[in-house]
């Protein structure tokens, strides 16, 4: 990534070198916000996609042979680079994607504590020893990686969620391709120069940014080359169907985080304070476009009154406006389209009978945080994703009613359960169907040792340290005879 004034130039990276795509195509990458370029990006093909591919190929059996304590040293070193360059790592982002300062700071810091917890995870594929009834036979389970592994990273996150497509398949010994997002190449670049930096071989790591037109194009290329043995994707669940398919087609596997409805249930016994802050952060961080994100308040209609004002008063004091200030706490959403969406999901909301608590009415690009009361099932909010910054409340009465309103979704990724009474909340999660859910904490929570991952419309697989050794290795078995055996023929 190299920078003439503000504006910042992305080629793609194969083989460790910074190359022009084949058509010698770049695209403006605009800030939203005002119109101006941040950066030229190369625009790949389907062509330069297989070239990024077979160079990971190519790079595969090196990188595998590679002893753990090397690819721990490259891992620990991008780490600290990445913490070095996160001033500047950290404005691109915000210009790419509209996020508050301190959304592009968390993410900075928490991308580099998942490529410390990578190389912390080199030495855990090990397999073991099977006891077997054939005299003289020793059998064995062996992790080996699995080669090419394609990470295609959304840009809500794109720190995050860039490393986290790449740095376990590395750590394990896999190859990889990163397939940045259209609206944030620059960022994603800059995780893969980093790793190229710390010293990573020649064609380990790959970078493949595409202009919007051409996703599509580029994304069937890389799912259904025959070097690919796994592919990776963060992002929509209408986008994650497709994606599968075309893995299930190639026979290949797939890692799917897709979309979320998170339910915040809120029973009558709740501390109502910590109730609010935890969902006020959880509905409004990053303007709501989180996919853990708070999207549907269940709370007790004994106690949703006070909830809800102590959920607006919070709602209403949050610092909406230039993302670059510091004291901002809320930023643009990504583009006009997303703006059209929240707005219409509030009007859909008041025409089926909700009040508008606080917030409701766009500016621009910038949408304040908005509490809905009296939220039913006919409002499109109580189904649909808004990835936006609204909090829509939802009133039952009593648990039964709190747990089947929690389920009544085709997500689940995480939840949220406040309660005073924290063993009947272990029982009440286990009914919650989502792949996470916090008792008395936020839906959204993010560590890098953690089992991360949905169910249902949500995905499948599982992110996060160990958990990520089914995913990006094969378990092979292995034997070797030291006795004589007899055959029947």
């Amino acid at each position: 990534m190299t920078t003439t004034t503000d504006i910042v130039k992305v080629p793609l990276r194969i083989a460790g070198e910074a190359a022009d795509p084949a058509g010698g195509r770049y695209f403006d990458k605009i800030r939203r916000l005002t119109g101006e370029p941040v950066a030229t990006v190369a625009a790949a093909g389907r062509g330069d996609a297989e070239r990024a591919v077979e160079a990971a190929a190519q790079a595969a059996p090196g990188w595998a042979a590679t002893a753990p304590a090397q690819r721990r040293r490259v891992l620990e070193t991008a780490a600290g680079l990445l913490t070095e360059r996160s001033e500047t790592i950290a404005a691109i982002m915000g210009k790419e994607m509209g996020a508050a300062s301190a959304w592009c700071h968390f993410n900075a810091m928490l991308a580099a504590n998942m490529l410390r917890e990578a190389a912390a995870q080199v030495y855990s594929t090990v397999g073991q020893v099977i006891p077997s009834d054939v005299p003289g036979l020793t059998a064995m389970a062996v992790r080996e990686p699995v080669g090419v592994v394609v990470g295609i990273a959304p840009w809500n996150a794109p720190l995050i969620l860039g490393v986290r497509a790449i740095a376990m398949p590395l750590a394990f010994g896999n190859t990889v391709v990163l397939k940045a997002s259209e609206e944030t190449p620059a960022t994603h670049a800059a995780i893969i120069e980093c790793l190229i930096d710390a010293g990573l071989p020649a064609g380990v790591a790959n970078l493949i940014t595409n202009a919007p037109k051409d996703a599509a194009d580029v994304v069937d290329a890389l799912v259904s080359h025959k070097a690919v043995r796994v592919i990776n994707f963060t992002g929509s669940t209408k986008v994650g169907r497709i994606i599968a398919e075309k893995a299930g087609r190639h026979l290949k596997r797939s890692v799917m985080e897709l979309g979320g409805k998170a339910p915040f249930v809120v029973l009558a016994d709740a501390d109502l304070e910590a109730a609010a802050a935890a969902a006020s952060f959880g509905a409004f961080m990053n303007q709501g476009q989180i996919c853990m994100s708070t999207e549907r308040l269940i709370v007790d209609k004994s106690v949703a009154a006070e909830f809800t004002r102590l959920l607006a008063e919070r709602a209403a004091k949050l610092v909406v406006g230039d993302p670059e200030e510091h004291s901002t706490q809320l930023g643009p959403l990504v583009h006009e389209g997303a703006v059209e969406h929240v707005s219409a999901l509030v009007r859909d909301a008041v025409e089926n009978g909700a009040t508008v608590v606080t917030g409701g009415q766009a500016d621009g690009l910038f949408f304040p945080p908005t509490v809905l009361s009296g939220v039913t099932k006919a409002a499109r909010i109580y189904t649909e994703e808004s990835f936006g910054p609204l909090a829509p409340i939802i009133e039952v009465d009593g648990i039964e009613e709190a747990i089947e309103a929690a389920n009544d979704s085709e997500y689940g990724l995480s939840a949220a359960l406040f309660t005073a009474d924290v063993s009947r909340g272990l029982e009440l999660a286990k009914r919650i169907q989502s792949g996470i859910c916090h008792i008395n904490g936020a839906t959204v929570h993010d560590e890098a040792q953690m089992p991360f991952g949905g169910v249902k419309a949500s995905g499948f697989g599982r992110f996060g340290s160990a958990a990520s050794l089914e995913e990006f290795t094969e378990l092979r078995w292995i034997t070797v005879s030291t006795e004589e055996r007899h055959y029947p023929i």
